[in-house]
């Protein structure tokens, strides 16, 4: 029994929280609760120290390869981390799929799956096309996560560990402090010495004007794009 204080109000996450726990009847029933939990509590901050934030702010997909990420590192395992790394991406941007557009908790899970696994700029178009087909408009928090899934691409290819975006630029860190194609990193740095610079830290500063989250996401595209090429050009 579950009882609460006559005079008292409960407040909308309560009561939400009380209809879940009156819905979930059967055996077995306890992973779905903690399901539901999750997606209205949060998951504390993921891309920080702090132990606040939203899950949502990053994504259930992504919360995952950094739990993993996390357990391969624990374990040891050079193979798996080498195979399974996924790049940090900030740019303060909400990237997820609003409860308002997929009403569905377990539907939601499954597009987040399918989002993780998106290997292209075909593949994400596609995909953003079946969303406006099934459920409408691309809410901005949607078009901000396929933009994200773009930029995380990107960095696996031009091996970006880590990239911070704010209102005049990013700083970019790449795996193991190492760049495929050095030579052609530095004729880059030359060639635009307003636009790019090596921090004291060894971190990669790319300018830039980008107070709204969306211009963040399409400025992290844009560099990001000019190092895959450049990684590109050191394999072939």
């Amino acid at each position: 029994y579950l009882t609460t204080a006559p005079q008292q109000k409960i407040t909308a996450q309560a009561e939400r929280r009380l209809q879940v726990l009156h819905s979930l009847d059967t055996l077995g029933a306890g992973f779905t609760l903690a399901s539901h939990d999750l997606d209205i509590r949060g998951g504390g901050n993921l891309l920080g120290e702090e132990q606040s934030g939203h899950i949502r702010d990053v994504g259930v997909e992504l919360y995952q390869s950094m739990l993993e990420e996390a357990v391969a590192s624990l374990k040891h395992d050079g193979e798996s981390e080498d195979r399974d790394w996924s790049p940090a991406i900030n740019a303060g941007a909400a990237v997820l799929i609003p409860e308002s557009y997929v009403a569905d908790l377990d539907l939601r899970l499954q597009l987040y799956r399918r989002v993780s696994g998106l290997a292209n700029k075909a593949e994400r178009e596609a995909f953003a096309s079946e969303l406006i087909d099934r459920f409408g408009p691309l809410p901005e928090e949607v078009e901000q996560l396929m933009q994200v899934m773009a930029v995380k691409t990107l960095c696996k290819i031009a091996g970006v560990q880590k990239i911070d975006a704010g209102p005049k630029g990013a700083t970019i860190q790449f795996r193991h402090d190492e760049f495929a194609n050095p030579a052609g990193l530095v004729e880059l740095i030359t060639r635009n010495p307003q636009e790019f610079r090596v921090r004291p830290d060894q971190k990669l500063f790319v300018a830039g004007d980008w107070p709204t989250a969306p211009q963040r996401l399409k400025g992290m595209e844009r560099a990001l794009a000019r190092l895959a090429d450049l990684t590109r050009r050191q394999a072939a």
